[in-house]
Formats: structure tokens, C-alpha cells, sequence
């Protein structure tokens, strides 16, 4: 995407403004300020700043200005429309101006360096110096120095020989195809926007998120380590098989024991060159960035030799006779004349060759079977371009470990016993060969793709060199794999190509023998090539730990974000030479390269799920610069890496996947929050968003229902919550499963009340993790409760994801306070879940709720199902035993029978409706028998009415009305004491019960014979008969009922209760919330259930 700026000068006012000095912009005449102090040069940082909202961010040089720029206040007329925004949002020219002298340095070893070079007292400020590599020596040569290396040198004839030609383009074609995928993708990630020092982490963790990033981070980094063990391996195979053999510290008696001595040089010398190199990358890594040139000329020398060599075979071949015996190939170490014997003066004598399969040098010796069965030929290793040798070296010849190297052209008689071929000096396979196996071992010779984005920072123009010389230089290493590839399968005989470490041709390097003008060129320039290798895989990789360390996403390496003064990474350095030091001690380059192979896939599959991502989910910010990407291009290299991965070792690939997988959840679980706004993040949305539409469709069927809760919240004065043991239940009752949505309000405008509801927020968020709820939190400002929690209920959620539960603490101290302005909410928000068709769960004496900490013994959760409400009394029961909490918990369910019910009947009715329902609980059902309203009951109603007309009618003061409610409350309570302590008169007076004709009749019957004490009390009688009697009945149900519950349930951890409903007519509101108080008398740990208006809960599976 283009974009161009205009900038438009704005005329000066008659006062004349001052204008602001920009540097290299011909200032004022006369100005002081200094241009380099006025914009300072911003470097990049990885930190994350912190703004106001606490969510770190990547640092820019747009927005946020520096404490420098907001002391420049905007003085002048014109734009003074806008001035109160210039301290948060700059001036367009002031936004380029900062553009024009933002730079991005590299935090990698240029620093290091710099650091070096200016330690002392005498240390003196240097300028900053713009980036200036371009694309050829920035990116293209550092690629194909990274590509091209020890693989090529040391084993892509021994895998053109095992796999012949076609399956040997096969495994380049499909690896160069993995990796021209993978470039692609990182050229498109790279070009979208600015790519600081850590290169592909940078780019996998920015574009998947800190998870991701740290686990594919850590696998390019175990990668990078062991691919420094392979190219030290590859430094001391070269070593001791072609500079200097003589200098084995183990030397084998017997041919059968040199692959076991040939390991325990390379673990001795691997490791003395591990420790070596580690030092000199400790002391001295500008050495071995100066010396990076050297090492490149040695790759590029190399090649062009054996080129050179190739064009050389057409016309003038090399000589380079292979003695075979029959068909077998020899190793021609102890003998320089592949003849069986020969005449010295007129004399038969034999050969040294003879003495190596004869027991002595005696023409009548006994001789190894085969050898004198069959003649010893001789036949050139490099016949030559024009030889026609290709055809023989079209298909490959794999075999076991020991399998001779033959050829099937010559001639051959077999011999009976072959169990001495293992001692002759015959040339065989070291390890067993298949196709998938030569694909892990050449993986390797095509990673290093990420060197040009890893020196992002060096560059000119990095979204224009990344994706040139990361793309020119695998296509041009692909060039010299696939041309390789055929000249080696033209010009070596197929003997020699399977011949891996040159014994058939005097222990010289198989390609070396193919180069011009000598074999050392290729000894001494791989040589020094797997040495720069080693040096630079030493030299990044500690950096790339440090990187993954300071970012702060995997705490327990935060240690290996510590170094020198000047930053070097010294901690990640001992950490990766331990590491390289177990892929030493494998020894064995052909088990080493399998590993690499797997942790490179890794890498390459997630970059290329990056770009896939960021494709598919057309995020506004995913704006390459590099426009020829396609998602199923990626989505293709993406299947390449996993189908690459299993094919080289199925066993690496699964136990590479586990370390990814443990890191990413270790991450998850354990490590910091960043938000670098990911594309998984942008997934998760896509899929939220497209699963809630889903959800929308159709209401959830019974089976799938499950208590979505809203819970109402109310604080404190200090905003802190009044009732955390709310929130315990609630993780108890979900079990970190469904939606949970934490609400609150506060009272006033949003705009006065802003850094309140922030702090609250804050502290609601707080007690949720304490608590252990996993949810949401919103809270609101509304201009009163009332209408904040009705809001909350009638809008918390989204879609398809609202509660269908809401869950509140009982007023507790709904009598003592002066203001009905709470009760009066709580029935409200009754009615409104009711409404809104939503269940209600009321929580009474909640502070006395068990903590998620504590473990309830044997003990009982009792519910009294009264009416039915869809099942949800039953089904909580069941969901708060699944927590541990109240795990030990029985469940017992008690029903009310009446008069006319079977009791019998019932109870075994609702055992088999629990069974159905799968529900283990024990049954019983409770009869309550038709009585008369008790005198008490009449008191209580009395009391209750008169303290609801006193609080209506009386138009007090709030002082003066709580005086009056306190008067009535204690003459009533006086009165009710007085009739209690009545002393006992007969039966008939004990148990005095009463309806309205009893009433009228025993006024009639005793009042000439009533003492002095029943008539004061029949005194009261015509009170009595004034009462409301849908107000005594509603009483006399509360008491009658709270007098069984607690007979029966004062000991259970947990009674569930139904909620009766409010009344119709708004009036009584007052008396609906004392027949609550009185059902609950007596009880501690209560909780209301009121259901929601559908079933819940289904005996069908």
C-alpha cells in the first residue's frame, strides 16, 4: 500500500508565531537549539512501554511523545482548534520529522561490539550511523553462506550413490520446495513493518503470540545449538579422515572395531573444539565477524571448483583407478597395487593385497573363499561427463548395515561362507539405508534461510533485501543442489558415490577427487567452512536464548538474560555449550542431522502458519510490502514441514512436538502476559465471533444447559467486594466451566465516576483470581443501583453467550437500615429475572460460605423441593459436588405432602424420577397437616403490618421515623413477651389455634368469663380481625414451613430452598421480604432458587 504526504505551509498571523526549529530545515536565523537535542534519535526498543491502561505495547516513534516533546506547548492560532489534543496527539509535521530521524539498530552484536571497542574512561559518544548493507552482501551472501555447507561437502555424493539420481532430486526438490515455501511467507512477515534483532522469533512470536513464540523460539534455538554440533562434528570428520589421519587418539586393531574408534575421536576432539570455539566466541565475537568473509570465499572457492572439475571430466578425466574383487569394492589402504600377485624377475610372488586375504604370502597359502573365486578389476572412480555412467547411477541401492558396496555390472562368483566378509577390507555400509532417513540427514545443507531477516537491522531497505536475497539465494543454492545432484551421477562411478568416507580411493574426500585443480581446495576450503559455521551457530543462538529471556515469557530462563556489561550473553553461552556438548557426544553427524532437521521444520511450519493466519483473517495491520504471498501457498509449505518431519524420523518429529507442546503449556500456565496483538489472538476472535452467531440460532437443548452466571456484586466504600465468599461459590458451582460474569455498579455519570469504576475493576478482578473465578468482570455507572443492575441483567453478554443465572447475596441488613432503597432493589431485581426468564440464586448468610480452600466432611446438602422449577434445585446439587469442596457432601431431597397426597406413593415416584435422572440422593417426604393459624402467627402479621403502614403513612423525618418504627417494634415485642409468658391455663389454651369463625364465636363465648390476663389478650382480638388475610396465610406458611426445614436440615452444610415469588402488586413489597425472613429463621447456609421458566434437567441421554 502507497501512501503519500502533502505537506501544506500554513500562513503566519500579523503577531508572526515562532516557528519550530526542525533539524537540516533552515531554522530561525539565530536559533540556539542544538537540532540533535530538539528530536532525539529514537532506537528501537524490545521492552515493552507501559501506558495508562497498563497493557504493554511495542515502543513507537508515532503517538507517544518523549517528556522533551510535551514541554513544547503550541503557542500559535491557527491550529488552535486542536490544542488541547497536542500533548497526546502531534502535529503532522512533527510526526514525519520523527519519522525522518527514527532508526532501528540491531541489538545483536553490533552492539557488542560497539561496546567493546569504546570501554575506558576516555569513552566518547559516537554518531549513529544509518543502516547500509544492500541486498547482496546484507542478505544473499549471508544466506548462501548459511545454506550451503558440510552437508554438500561430506555426504551429497554418498546420497546421490544410496539414492541414485531421480530419488535424489526428489529429496532436493522437496526440501528446496519447503524452504522457497517458508521464504515466502517470511518475506511477507518480514515486509510488514519493521523487524527488530531477533529475526524469525521476532516474526513467529509478534504474528502467533507469546505461547507460540516461545515455543517455536526455543526449538529454533535448540536447532541452531545442535547445528553447531554438527558442524563441529563435520570440522573433526574432515580432521581425521582427510588432513590427518595419524592424529586419532583411538585406532581400531581390527575393521570391525573402527566405527566405535572413529565415534570416540570425534567425542574427544568434538569436545576440545566445542570449548575452543566457545572461548573464542566469549572473547572475541567481532573476530569472528570479521573473519565471516574468509569463511564465505572458502564456500564459493569450493564450489567453483568442483564445477571447474565437472567441465574438466568431459574432456580429461582424473585418474583415480577403484580395485574390486569380483564385484565387491576394496579399500585400497594397504596395498598400491590391486593385483593378486605379480612376476619380479621372471618370479610369481604376491601382493600385499594378497596377504590380506591369505593366512600367509605362500603362493600354496590358504586364501579367503571369494578371493579365490574371483579376479581383482580395476576400473576409474571418475569415469568422466561423457562416460555414460549416468544411467548406471539412475535409481538408488540401499541396504543394511554391513551390506557390501558392489558392483552389478562385474562379474561375480559367490562364495558358501560370507561370515569372514566383515573382517576383509571390503567397503560397506556403516549405517542402514532408506529413503526417509537420507531425507533427515539432508535437511540440514537447506536451513539457514533466516539469515538475511536475522540482520533486519543492518539493512538498507529491509522490505525490499529480505525478500530478494533470501529468494535469490535459495533459488541459486537449489540451482547447485539440483546440478549437483546430475553432474555427480554423471561423472562418479556409483561404487565410489556409495563409498562415504573415500576408502576405495586412498581415503581422499569423495567430491574433493572431482575438483579442480586439486582435492585439498575442497578439503581445506570445508574445512574452514564447517569452522564459520560452528563459530556463527555459537555466536547467534546464545543471543536468540537471550532475546526469548529478556522478553520475559518463559520465567525460569530469565536468568540467561543476564551477560556482560556490554551485553553479551554469557549465561546462554554456557547453556548452549552444554547442549552442543550432547550432540558431541552422539558423534555421529548422520544421527545428528535428523535432530536439527526436526527443530528447523518446527520453525519453518509455524512462520509459515503465521502468514497463513494473518492472510485469513485479513488483519487491518497485515499490509506486506512483499505482495506475491498467498495463503495456500503457506498453507502448503505449512503441510511440506509436518509431512517432512515424519517422513525424515517419526520418533524425532512426535518428541519435537512434545517439547513444543510442554513449552506452549508451561507458557500458558506459568508465563508473563504480553499482548503484541497476534494473530491467534485475531483467531480467537474469528472463532468467538463465529461460534456466538452459531449459538444464536437456537436456544440450548436440555441436555446441554448449564447455569450461565451473572453475578451481582456490591462493594464497599473503598470499592473493594463486600462479599468475596460470592465468588466462591460461583467457582464451586461452575468449575471453571460455562460463562461467569462478574457485575457491579456505582452510582453517578461515567464521567465523574471514570477512575472509580477503573479501580473497581481492578479490585473485582483482583478477588476473582483470588478466588479462582474464571470470568468477566463489568462494572457500570449508573445514576442509580436500581437501574445499573437492571441494565447488567438486561444486556451483560453477547449474543448467543448471555447468563441465563443470576446469582446475589440476601440483604442481610435490610431491617436496620434507615433507607428502603435496598430491599426495594433486591424484589426488583427478583421481578426482573423473572421476567427476563432468567433463574435467580439468592445466597443467605454467604459469609459463612465455604472457601475454595476448605474440605467439608461427611455432612449433608438438604433440598426441599416445594414446587417445581424446571429441575435446576436438583441439578445444583449435583454440579456443587463435582468440586472438591463438597465432594464428601450426601444429597438428600425432602417434598412437601398435604392431606390428600399418597406420602407413600410419592416417595417411591420420586426415587424413580431420581433414578432416571441418574441422581444419587436419599428421598423423603414431609407431611404437613391442615392446622389452624397459631396466635403467633397472628403477632407476627400484626407487627409486620403495622410497621408497613407506620413506614408509609407517617410522613417523618428519616430520624424521627426511625424513632416511631423502634417505639412500635418494642411495645409489640413487649406484648408478644407478655402472651408467652402466660402461665399454662389447660390444654385448649396451649395450643390455641384460629380461623375467622372460631375467632368470632370464642370473642362471644368468653367474654363475661375471661380473666384479667385473656381479656387483655382478647383485647387485641379486633386488631387481629382487621389483619389482611392474604398476609396471615402467606405468615403462616413461612412459619409452619421454616419450622420443619429446621427440624429437619439445622445441621446440613447447604439447604436449598424454592424462592417464593414477589407479590403482584408492588404494596406489599415490605411483607414479602419478612415471610422470607421468618422461612429462613434458624438456618445458616441458605440459597434461594428461583427457576427460570424451563427444564433444565431430562432422564433421556
Amino acid at each position: 500500500m502507497s501512501e503519500r504526504f502533502v505537506v501544506v505551509r500554513v500562513g503566519q498571523g500579523d503577531d508572526g508565531v515562532k516557528k519550530d526549529p526542525v533539524p537540516d530545515s533552515g531554522g530561525a536565523e539565530g536559533d540556539s537549539i542544538d537540532p540533535q537535542d530538539y528530536v532525539p534519535i529514537l532506537e528501537y526498543s524490545r521492552e515493552p512501554n507501559r501506558y495508562g491502561d497498563g497493557m504493554p505495547k511495542e515502543s513507537s516513534p508515532f503517538i507517544n511523545n518523549t517528556d522533551h516533546d510535551k514541554g513544547n506547548l503550541y503557542d500559535g492560532k491557527n491550529m488552535a482548534l486542536f490544542e488541547e489534543e497536542m500533548d497526546s496527539n502531534p502535529m503532522v509535521s512533527s510526526l514525519l520529522n520523527k519519522l525522518a530521524n527514527y532508526t532501528n539498530l540491531t541489538q545483536g552484536v553490533k552492539e557488542h561490539e560497539e561496546a567493546d571497542d569504546d570501554e575506558g574512561p576516555a569513552r566518547s559518544k559516537k554518531p549513529v550511523k544509518s543502516p547500509a548493507l544492500g541486498t547482496l552482501i546484507g542478505v544473499y551472501l549471508p544466506c548462501l553462506q548459511n545454506i550451503l555447507g558440510v552437508i554438500l561437502f561430506l555426504r551429497l555424493t554418498w546420497i546421490v550413490g544410496t539414492a541414485g539420481i531421480m530419488e535424489s532430486l526428489a529429496i532436493v526438490v522437496m526440501t528446496c520446495s519447503c524452504t522457497m515455501l517458508t521464504a515466502i511467507s517470511m518475506s511477507a512477515i518480514a515486509t510488514n513493518g519493521v523487524v527488530p534483532a531477533g529475526g524469525s522469533y521476532y516474526m513467529i512470536s509478534r504474528s502467533l503470540g507469546p505461547e507460540f513464540g516461545g515455543a517455536v523460539g526455543l526449538c529454533f534455538y535448540l536447532g541452531t545449538t545442535f547445528a553447531g554440533s554438527m558442524y563441529i562434528l563435520g570440522t573433526i570428520e574432515i580432521l581425521l579422515t582427510y588432513i590427518v589421519p595419524s592424529a586419532a587418539i583411538f585406532k581400531a586393531e581390527k575393521k570391525e572395531n573402527e566405527p566405535e574408534a572413529l565415534l570416540n575421536n570425534m567425542r574427544v576432539y568434538g569436545t576440545c573444539c566445542l570449548i575452543l570455539m566457545s572461548l573464542v566466541v566469549f572473547v572475541g565475537v567481532k573476530y569472528v565477524n570479521k573473519l565471516a568473509l574468509v569463511f564465505l570465499a572458502c564456500v564459493i572457492l569450493s564450489i567453483l571448483a568442483i564445477y571447474a572439475g565437472v567441465i574438466k571430466t568431459a574432456f580429461d578425466p582424473p585418474d583415480f583407478p577403484i580395485c574390486l574383487l569380483g564385484n565387491r569394492t576394496l579399500q585400497n589402504h594397504n596395498f598400491d597395487q590391486c593385483l593378486k600377485t605379480m612376476e619380479v624377475d621372471n618370479v610369481t610372488v604376491t601382493t600385499k593385497l594378497w596377504s590380506l586375504f591369505c593366512d600367509s604370502p605362500d603362493l600354496n597359502a590358504t586364501c579367503n573363499e571369494y578371493f579365490t573365486l574371483n579376479n581383482v578389476t580395476v576400473i576409474q572412480g571418475i569415469p568422466g561427463l561423457t562416460s555414460g555412467v549416468i544411467r548406471d547411477n539412475i535409481w538408488g541401492d540401499y541396504g543394511p548395515n554391513g551390506m557390501l558396496v558392489e558392483n552389478k555390472h562385474q562379474v561375480s562368483a559367490p562364495a558358501a561362507d560370507t561370515s569372514q566378509d566383515i573382517y576383509m577390507p571390503y567397503v560397506a555400509n556403516d549405517i542402514t539405508t532408506f529413503f526417509t532417513l537420507l531425507v533427515g540427514i539432508y535437511f540440514p545443507s537447506v536451513t539457514g534461510i533466516m539469515a538475511g531477516s536475522n540482520r533486519s537491522g543492518d539493512l538498507r531497505d529491509a522490505q525490499k533485501s529480505i525478500p530478494i536475497g533470501t529468494i535469490m539465494a535459495i533459488a541459486t543454492t537449489t540451482f547447485i543442489y539440483i546440478s549437483s545432484v546430475i553432474l555427480f551421477g554423471a561423472c562418479i562411478e556409483g561404487v565410489v558415490l556409495r563409498d562415504k568416507f573415500g576408502d576405495s580411493v586412498k581415503g581422499n574426500l569423495v567430491i574433493g577427487i572431482l575438483a579442480w585443480p586439486s582435492p585439498w581446495v575442497i578439503v581445506i576450503g570445508s574445512f574452514f567452512s564447517c569452522c564459520g559455521a560452528g563459530l556463527q551457530s555459537l555466536t547467534g543462538a546464545p543471543r536468540l536464548l537471550q532475546a526469548i529471556a529478556r522478553d520475559g515469557i518463559v520465567p525460569f530462563l530469565q536468568v540467561f538474560g543476564h551477560g556482560k556489561a556490554n551485553g553479551e550473553p554469557t549465561w546462554a553461552l554456557l547453556l548452549t555449550g552444554g547442549i552442543c556438548e550432547i550432540g558431541i557426544l552422539i558423534a555421529s553427524l548422520d544421527a545428528v542431522a535428523p535432530i536439527l532437521s526436526m527443530f528447523f521444520l518446527m520453525c519453518y511450519l509455524f512462520v509459515n502458519l503465521a502468514c497463513a493466519l494473518q492472510t485469513l483473517l485479513c488483519t487491518p495491520n497485515w499490509r506486506p510490502r512483499f505482495k506475491f504471498y498467498h495463503w495456500a501457498l503457506s498453507f502448503l509449505g505449512a503441510s511440506l514441514c509436518v509431512s517432512l518431519m515424519f517422513i525424515s524420523s517419526w520418533y524425532y518429529a512426535l518428541v519435537a512436538m512434545l517439547i513444543a507442546g510442554c513449552i506452549y503449556k508451561y507458557i500458558e500456565y506459568r508465563g508473563a502476559e504480553k499482548e503484541w496483538g497476534d494473530g491467534i489472538r485475531g483467531l480467537s476472535l474469528n472463532a468467538a465471533r463465529y461460534a456466538l452467531i452459531r449459538l444464536e440460532e437456537a436456544p440450548p437443548h436440555t441436555k446441554n444447559w448449564r447455569p450461565q452466571m451473572l453475578v451481582l456484586l456490591n462493594l464497599e466504600s473503598d470499592h473493594t467486594v463486600k462479599h468475596p465468599r460470592l465468588l466462591s461459590f460461583c467457582t464451586q458451582l461452575k468449575a471453571g466451566k460455562g460463562l461467569t460474569i462478574v457485575g457491579s455498579v456505582l452510582q453517578g455519570t461515567y464521567m465523574t465516576k471514570e477512575d472509580e469504576v477503573k479501580k473497581a475493576e481492578q479490585n473485582v478482578k483482583s478477588s476473582m483470581t483470588t478466588e479462582r473465578t474464571k470470568g468477566f468482570c463489568h462494572v457500570v455507572a449508573s445514576s442509580n443501583l436500581r437501574d445499573g443492575f437492571s441494565h447488567l441483567i438486561q444486556t451483560a453478554g453477547l449474543g448467543g453467550m448471555k447468563h441465563n443465572t443470576v446469582l446475589m447475596a440476601w440483604p442481610g441488613t435490610w431491617k436496620q437500615s434507615n433507607d428502603p432503597v435496598s430491599w426495594k432493589n433486591f424484589i426488583e431485581t427478583v421481578r426482573e429475572t423473572t421476567a427476563a426468564n432468567q433463574a435467580l440464586l439468592v445466597a443467605k448468610n454467604v459469609d459463612s460460605f465455604p472457601t475454595n480452600a476448605d474440605r467439608l466432611g461427611e455432612g449433608a446438602i438438604d433440598v426441599w423441593w416445594i414446587v417445581h422449577d424446571g429441575g435446576l434445585l436438583m441439578l445444583l446439587p449435583f454440579l456443587l459436588r463435582q468440586h472438591k469442596v463438597w465432594r464428601k457432601c450426601k444429597m438428600r431431597i425432602f417434598t412437601v405432602a398435604n392431606m390428600d397426597d399418597n406420602s407413600i406413593q410419592m416417595k417411591k415416584d420420586l426415587q424413580m424420577f431420581l433414578y432416571h435422572l441418574r441422581l444419587d440422593a436419599e428421598v423423603e417426604v414431609v407431611e404437613m397437616h391442615d392446622s389452624d393459624i397459631s396466635a403467633f402467627t397472628y403477632e407476627k402479621t400484626l407487627v409486620m403490618e403495622q410497621r408497613s403502614q407506620m413506614l408509609k403513612q407517617m410522613q417523618l423525618s428519616r430520624t424521627e421515623r426511625e424513632r416511631e418504627a423502634q417505639l412500635i417494634h418494642d411495645r409489640n415485642t413487649a406484648s408478644h413477651a407478655a402472651i408467652n409468658d402466660k402461665p399454662d391455663t389447660g390444654p385448649d389454651r396451649i395450643h390455641m389455634t384460629w380461623t375467622k369463625d372460631k375467632f368470632l364465636s370464642e370473642r362471644n363465648r368468653n367474654r363475661s368469663e375471661a380473666n384479667m390476663g385473656v381479656r387483655d389478650l382478647f383485647n387485641m382480638k379486633p386488631e387481629w380481625e382487621s389483619l389482611n388475610q392474604s398476609n396471615v396465610r402467606r405468615m403462616h406458611t413461612a412459619v409452619k414451613l421454616n419450622e420443619v426445614v429446621v427440624n429437619r436440615s439445622q445441621g446440613a452444610h447447604l439447604v436449598l430452598l424454592n424462592m417464593p415469588g414477589p407479590p403482584k402488586n408492588r404494596g406489599g413489597d415490605e411483607n414479602y421480604m419478612e415471610f422470607l425472613e421468618v422461612l429462613l429463621e434458624g438456618l445458616n447456609r441458605v440459597l434461594l432458587v428461583r427457576g427460570g421458566g424451563r427444564e433444565v434437567i431430562t432422564i433421556y441421554s
